[in-house]
């Protein structure tokens, strides 16, 4: 987790999404500039928005399995 990385939880999903693009843009352009360190923090930041998606994507199916009837007595083999 970044230490400047803002409260993720208090955006919703079509700003996390926007915002988690734009940065994949700036880190492409970190890497164009050969800055090391500007694209270490930007991964650090970038690792923190794609855990909140997932978080987030984990949450709705979770929710999804328990409210829906066709989820129910299914054998899930992993």
């Amino acid at each position: 987790m970044h230490p400047l990385s803002p409260d993720l939880t208090k955006l919703s999903l079509d700003d996390l999404n926007k915002k988690y693009s734009d940065l994949l843009g700036r880190m492409t352009m970190a890497y164009r500039w050969g800055n090391p360190d500007m694209v270490q923090q930007l991964q650090m930041i970038i690792e923190d928005y794609r855990m909140e998606i997932e978080n987030r994507g984990r949450k709705q199916i979770e929710e999804m399995e328990k409210n829906s009837k066709n989820f129910k007595n299914i054998i899930d083999i992993k």
